[in-house]
């Protein structure tokens, strides 16, 4: 056998049907045949395009709310400047380009990078050495490896990323709904009815039928970012597609930049599901949370459409329309200013970065 096919259907065989998380955490990680193991995923050439591919304004506009966050809170000594899944490192470059002439910050920082795609961590690595040099970077499998340190971090279409499980309500129990088999073919099914402590108080909002989403995964990393900024200070931007309150199936594939069936080709394609950001909050104390804000909003706060204009001036013809095109994409709720969302995470005694209200 070969393929990470061959391998799930076996296990399956073996160990009967695995839950959503377990197969979206082979798919994404798999150390031979995993979609992030294998292959770097962003761009024309790949399967999906992020925000800081689209437009050097997004990178620039979150590296000066961050870097003003750091003023607001007295500009300290020795702070961590992380992000968590850099992609091409696209958005560190940006971030760091930009934030250069603020007095005193980059001397302040050292950046950080939570990445275990060794693929991506060698472009990260090349991307970043024309802004500070390779050996001025150190990677971590996971946020808990960070150091504790005032951190100010971004995370942008990183948590959509993590496995999820989902349970569908069943009177007041759920059921879980799982990859097994039929013939050859990988299928959902669904366990038996079971209770689900930690989702006791969602028999309050759904009916029976309902699906709910679950990410264990998110919930741990938010809350080691949260209490390093609660106890150390520092501020975190999170961007990523998804609501309040996680309801529905939101489980999805993409190839080629299409979607795609997510039982089809294991490994050969990006599985996401939408972000849950009221669990992301409620793990993240001690540190307090912003109003969830429109990627667009938030974005036209920190003034992108005034450096549309500044970028713009010189550009004609292809250029000047890619460029508009690019501020559209960001900001216009019929694109990604709306689907997207930006949560802030903040000390108790300080602001929410600049762009976001409490």
């Amino acid at each position: 056998m070969s393929g990470l096919r061959d391998i799930l259907i076996a296990r399956i065989r073996a160990d009967g049907p695995m839950t959503l998380a377990e197969y979206m955490a082979e798919c994404l990680m798999h150390p031979e045949h995993g979609y992030y193991a294998t292959r770097d995923p962003l761009g024309a050439a790949g399967d999906f395009t992020t925000a800081p591919e689209i437009s050097q304004m997004f990178g620039e506009l979150l590296g000066l709310s961050l870097a003003q966050a750091w003023m607001d809170q007295g500009s300290p000594e020795g702070v961590t400047l992380a992000e968590c899944g850099p992609g091409r490192g696209t958005l560190m470059a940006d971030v760091l380009r930009a934030t250069r002439p603020v007095p005193g910050f980059h001397a302040a920082m050292r950046v950080h990078l939570v990445e275990t795609s060794a693929t991506l961590r060698a472009v990260q690595g090349a991307t970043l050495a024309k802004s500070l040099g390779r050996d001025d970077v150190t990677w971590h499998d996971h946020v808990d490896g960070l150091p504790d340190a005032p951190l100010f971090l971004l995370a942008n279409e990183f948590f959509d990323a993590l496995p999820i499980r989902q349970l569908q309500r069943e009177g007041g129990m759920w059921r879980e709904r799982c990859v097994g088999l039929s013939g050859d073919a990988l299928t959902l099914g669904l366990s038996d009815p079971k209770p689900v402590a930690a989702l006791a108080h969602r028999l309050e909002d759904t009916r029976d039928g309902d699906i709910v989403e679950i990410c264990a995964g998110a919930q741990a990393m938010a809350g080691a970012i949260g209490a390093r900024i609660g106890a150390h200070g520092g501020a975190a931007l999170i961007v990523d597609y998804g609501d309040w309150r996680s309801l529905g199936d939101t489980f999805q594939a993409v190839a080629g930049h299409e979607a795609a069936d997510p039982l089809a080709d294991p490994g050969g394609a990006d599985l996401t599901a939408h972000v849950d950001f009221e669990a992301l909050a409620q793990a993240a104390a001690p540190a307090k949370h912003s109003r969830l804000t429109p990627q667009g909003v938030f974005l036209e706060r920190l003034g992108i459409t005034a450096r549309a204009q500044a970028l713009a001036q010189g550009l004609e013809g292809a250029a000047l329309e890619a460029h508009v095109a690019a501020h559209r994409r960001l900001t216009h709720p019929a694109e990604m200013g709306t689907v997207f969302k930006v949560l802030g995470l903040f000390p108790e005694t300080a602001a929410p970065p600049p762009g976001l209200e409490t």
